[in-house]
């Protein structure tokens, strides 16, 4: 592992606080630096520092010219890009307020969202050269839209919207100072991309995992980032095989899931590791993956409000994680809590998430006292009683979708206990295996088989049971 990068800090002497008025030192210093020859992303071509740094430049003309300034509003609405590499780090370089909108949302969520945060300053797509659904990114313009929009109302950098895969979504603030001390917490992490290494990138870069663990680490680190042409499995051996240096591939437990269902890859000298947040891996994808590819699957466990929390990259402590350099993570009454200075939330939130400096994960788990080692065992709100019996809906889930035939599987309470599950053979009827598996109280009292699973914009299982019902509601049923 390379030695730790000295980072910049807004609390040195000459640096603003309010990321709204420091504009380009932050961009400047931690992305933007490095030999104008340098290699720093490869989408349909290679991109080095000195044309990013152009590409920074005329996006920020754009958008001074439709009135953004320091202290200003803008959400970016658009699939991941050049242009919303572009226009991301000009608003930055501006000192602008950025709110990331998933292009993946339908038009009525980007109204409301719009409407909700009202910006000074809106970028959807423009003229659409090539994209698609299986496209991992685009080559578009940028349509750059004024409109009476509130200037930033807090000192954040960043607001992202919460995947809402249990509820309605969250604004959640980010400054710069939090984004450069996640940039410098993977550094002193051991085991992510050393510079000159390659970072292939699944996860979408509007959300955390591939905003911060990808693009913003890749570009301080010296690691240029490769984003496949589709997210399939060729393409992803493609971009893997594409160069010799080192690859290490980032993305969400569906990725891996994708990759493990793959047989007779091709030989991948340069790949070097998978790295996957999110959702926990199920055993036998993991054992698929591991059969087939020979690489270390490591594991990130993190938050939208501040990024990497804990890891291990290696497979050591599966399923325990160590907490990342510079986190202090505890343990409350069975639940997973991090301190942090200031309470990640904007606007109205649950004032329990956010008590004394300690940030409510609402994930249970351990901390063991002596090795400090982090087990995460589920949602809090996964823990259900029937009949006066204690039942974790995860140990359900987990159980469930681990039995052969069952491809993914979704456990929540509405009432009783019930299960929506995917099936790779729709005959199949998973229910006498799980009898052998589970106690009777704690099996589903209804199992319902959908050709899908409703996901998130992220790729995560909804587990709202409204959208659930609905989702079991519209299937159509047999003749």
């Amino acid at each position: 592992m390379t030695e730790t990068r000295a980072m910049p800090s807004l609390d040195e002497p000459g640096a603003q606080q309010d990321p709204a008025t420091n504009g380009s030192n932050w961009v400047d210093q931690v992305l933007l630096h490095g030999a104008d020859n340098d290699k720093c992303l490869v989408l349909d071509t290679s991109m080095d520092r000195a044309a990013l740094r152009g590409l920074v430049r005329q996006h920020e003309q754009e958008l001074r010219a439709a009135g953004l300034s320091a202290g200003g509003s803008i959400a970016l609405n658009l699939p991941p890009s050049l242009t919303y590499v572009g226009n991301l780090l000009a608003a930055w370089r501006i000192g602008a307020q950025v709110s990331l909108l998933d292009h993946r949302l339908t038009a009525h969520e980007i109204a409301t969202a719009v409407e909700r945060l009202d910006p000074q300053v809106v970028v959807r797509p423009g003229t659409v050269r090539s994209g698609g659904a299986l496209r991992a990114y685009a080559d578009l313009t940028g349509d750059v839209l004024s409109r009476p929009g509130q200037p930033a109302r807090t000192h954040h950098a960043v607001l992202q919207l919460s995947s809402g895969s249990t509820g309605p979504s969250k604004i959640i603030g980010r400054t710069a100072q939090s984004l450069i001390e996640e940039v410098e917490r993977y550094t002193r992490i051991d085991g992510v991309p050393e510079p000159g290494e390659r970072i292939v990138c699944l996860a979408s870069m509007v959300h955390v995992l591939g905003l911060v663990g990808g693009l913003l680490y890749g570009l301080h680190a010296g690691c240029p980032l490769v984003l496949p042409e589709r997210l399939t499995v060729d393409s992803i051996w493609k971009a893997i095989a594409s160069a010799p240096e080192p690859a290490t591939v980032l993305g969400v437990p569906f990725h891996i899931e994708l990759l493990a269902s793959a047989t007779n890859p091709p030989r991948l000298p340069s790949l070097k590791r998978m790295t996957t947040g999110g959702e926990l891996v199920r055993p036998a994808v993991r054992d698929a993956f591991d059969a087939r590819y020979g690489v270390p699957l490591g594991n990130m466990y993190g938050m939208t409000e501040l990024g990497v929390i804990a890891t291990d990259l290696f497979g050591e402590h599966r399923p325990a994680l160590a907490p990342a350099p510079g986190m202090t993570v505890g343990e409350q009454d069975g639940e997973i809590v991090i301190r942090l200075p200031e309470t990640p939330y904007v606007g109205l939130s649950d004032p329990t998430r956010f008590v004394d400096g300690w940030l409510h994960t609402r994930d249970a788990g351990s901390v063991h006292p002596a090795t400090g080692l982090i087990t995460i065992k589920g949602r809090l709100d996964s823990q259900v009683s029937v009949g006066g019996l204690k039942v974790d809906l995860t140990e359900v889930e987990q159980t469930l979708a681990g039995l052969p035939g069952v491809t993914a599987a979704v456990v929540v309470y509405d009432g009783g206990i019930e299960a929506y599950v995917m099936l790779s053979d729709p005959a199949a009827d998973p229910e006498p295996a799980l009898a052998e598996r589970l106690a009777g109280y704690k099996r589903p009292r209804a199992l319902h088989v959908l050709d899908q699973l409703p996901r998130t914009a992220t790729g995560k299982l909804v587990r709202d049971r409204g959208a659930l019902r609905a989702a079991a509601e519209a299937k159509p049923t047999a003749p």
